[in-house]
């Protein structure tokens, strides 16, 4: 049963309930050794920071800087900080000193929490140009504080001024103030162009939201939900309260590229997601497949069958598949599906919530077929994530990003622009109150930016409105929809499509290295760096035919013409992505342009 209180509160009450339960596993900073925390600990905790924060002489409505990492100390952070009605601001922890500096300016923080030394270290760098900053406090203990920085304190010392609880009848005033107007958060949207915004998010969207969700994801206190992304992301920020609401325990994974071996340690029943992360799942799988024997393959190929129609063609649909499907799907499903999950650590799975990107039907339907429950949805920040998700019971389509939660309005604009309403909504812009004018309409619809459609209550994307291409043949392109297509290539890293005011479709592709690699020592293709592997006839030969078998279906003015492979990634640092790893076009534009340039010469 979900407990739905305002989140100054959330954990004490859940304490309440569930006493020495565990609600946490977590990994000290460079640990490799998984610790428990139970409710009681964490509330205890909690209001200990509550203390600690009142003795630093942090205001009702502050804003605080939390510049990590996922942790357990982030945790502490967040809910100590509302338990004295204080606002959290989560930077990235991939964030780069002139973001922090941009933020931590327009916020206004005194305090900011970091993480690691990387995170401690732009911090110290920035500190003279942020005249509002006081102090850094710093999570890992194993950080090494600049000589003659008096700013600076661990976390466990900051811990110490709350000791005993010196202020908790302040703390319980405090508690009994919070209002649902109160804002919780100010996330800044790392953009794809331009400076960040800082969405406005109150303790009221987070109830309103954690209602709504509560109707369509069959989340409860059984589940072990794995943190992956990070929590300065509304989806794993709204993702995790709500599993703490149903008192469900967390895992918090700290290092993103550890997921998959934090899922075969923790055999997590849940976890968020983005596409790629599942894009990654599908072509791992098929690879070992495709290195398997030829009856092995066949086998494989057998069984994916039988799990589309049985979970795709009949389960989706809401219909009851035949008692001989179903007879022949228990079969793969306990022997070589039962296998795929267990290499996951996903043998009691629940329930994945995607979003964030355009989801591949081949790995949509590949994550369904082999008996994983993906709930493919969509949403923003200025939403409080969740707008639509598949729901459990309910038929879903391949494709779609499932129907509206409770309480929240659609309207599609004469230019098929997504437009929102209801509670879980912002209030607008931090600081900006002209964008946020921008933002509503007259009849207070917030403008998402997005294109798509509703279709028989399920609501379906076509793309950024910003991103659709034009090209000189008056043809309109959704490049979301086209790189996610060829993104399941196992040879296909990264791509950012060309096609603005061109004559053609054209594509910058970051091909997998370790594959190429190895697939040119097989077919003995001479190379002596990346350089000279990218640029070979036969490697673009090979990958021109991939590209072309999986575009197959894609219009012809959709079709990739011509391609470049690039010898290293887009990156943060050279601007060419945002911190939740979407691609910023302008950027990669004109990094790029002779490359580009090259593609479109006679």
């Amino acid at each position: 049963m979900e407990t739905v209180s305002h989140l100054s509160v959330l954990v004490h009450e859940q304490a309440a309930k569930y006493g020495d339960r565990e609600v946490m596993k977590y990994r000290e900073f460079g640990s490799r050794t998984w610790q428990s925390c139970s409710w009681n600990r964490l509330s205890h905790t909690v209001k200990v920071v509550s203390n600690a924060l009142l003795n630093l002489g942090v205001k009702p409505q502050e804003n605080l800087g939390v510049f990590s990492q996922n942790s357990a100390q982030y945790v502490y952070a967040d809910f100590g900080a509302w338990g004295i009605r204080a606002v959290t601001i989560p930077f990235y922890a991939t964030s780069s000193e002139q973001q922090i500096e941009f933020m931590v300016n327009d916020a206004k923080v005194r305090f900011l929490f970091v993480g690691e030394q990387e995170q401690y270290d732009k911090a110290h760098r920035v500190f003279a140009l942020c005249p509002s900053l006081e102090r850094i406090i710093i999570f890992d203990r194993n950080v090494r504080i600049s000589n003659h920085d008096p700013h600076a304190l661990y976390f466990d010392e900051f811990m110490k001024l709350g000791d005993g609880l010196p202020r908790q009848t302040e703390v319980d005033a405090l508690l009994r103030e919070a209002s649902d107007k109160d804002l919780a958060n100010i996330l800044y949207t790392s953009g794809t162009t331009g400076n960040s915004k800082g969405v406005m998010l109150t303790h009221g969207q987070y109830r309103a939201a954690l209602l709504a969700n509560q109707h369509c994801v069959p989340l409860s206190d059984k589940d072990r939900v794995l943190n992956f992304l990070p929590f300065a992301h509304i989806f794993e920020k709204g993702w995790a309260l709500l599993a703490l609401s149903v008192g469900a325990s967390i895992i918090v994974n700290t290092y993103p590229q550890e997921v998959q071996q934090s899922m075969r340690e923790t055999h997590p029943t849940s976890m968020s997601a983005v596409p790629r992360f599942w894009e990654k799942v599908y072509t791992g799988v098929m690879e070992k497949i495709d290195h398997a024997s030829a009856l092995q393959r066949k086998l494989f190929k057998k069984a994916l069958g039988i799990g589309r129609r049985h979970n795709i063609e009949y389960l989706s649909r809401g219909k009851r598949p035949p008692l001989a499907l179903h007879v022949e799907y228990e079969m793969v499903n306990k022997t070589l599906f039962s296998i795929v999950r267990r290499e996951l650590g996903l043998e009691d799975a629940n329930i994945f919530p995607t979003a964030g990107a355009t989801v591949s039907s081949h790995v949509e339907e590949f994550v369904h077929s082999i008996g994983l429950n993906m709930i493919v949805g969509y949403g923003l920040t200025e939403s409080l994530a969740t707008v639509s998700c598949d729901h459990v019971g309910e038929p879903y389509t391949i494709g779609s990003v499932g129907r509206p939660i409770d309480s929240i309005q659609i309207k599609i604009s004469d230019a098929g622009e997504i437009m929102l309403k209801g509670p879980t909504i912002t209030p607008g812009y931090y600081n900006r109150e002209d964008l946020t004018r921008e933002a509503f309409d007259g009849q207070g619809f917030f403008h998402t930016g997005d294109a798509g459609y509703l279709k028989d209550g399920e609501l379906f994307l076509t793309d950024r409105i910003k991103d659709l291409f034009k090209t000189s043949n008056g043809k309109y392109i959704a490049p979301q929809m086209i790189e996610s297509k060829l993104l399941v290539d196992k040879f296909i890293d990264q791509i950012a499509i060309i096609a603005d005011e061109r004559k053609f479709v054209s594509a910058l592709i970051i091909p997998e290295y370790r594959l190429l690699e190895e697939y040119a020592r097989e077919h003995s293709i001479s190379y002596d760096s990346r350089e000279s592997l990218c640029a070979n006839p036969e490697i673009y030969k090979m990958m021109m035919e991939r590209i072309s078998t999986i575009q197959q279906q894609l219009a012809h003015y959709e079709q990739i013409k011509r391609f470049t492979l690039l010898p290293h990634h887009f990156s943060m640092e050279r601007g060419e992505l945002t911190n939740t790893l979407k691609l910023r076009r302008p950027v990669i534009s004109a990094n790029y342009r002779a490359e580009i340039e090259k593609m479109y010469e006679e």
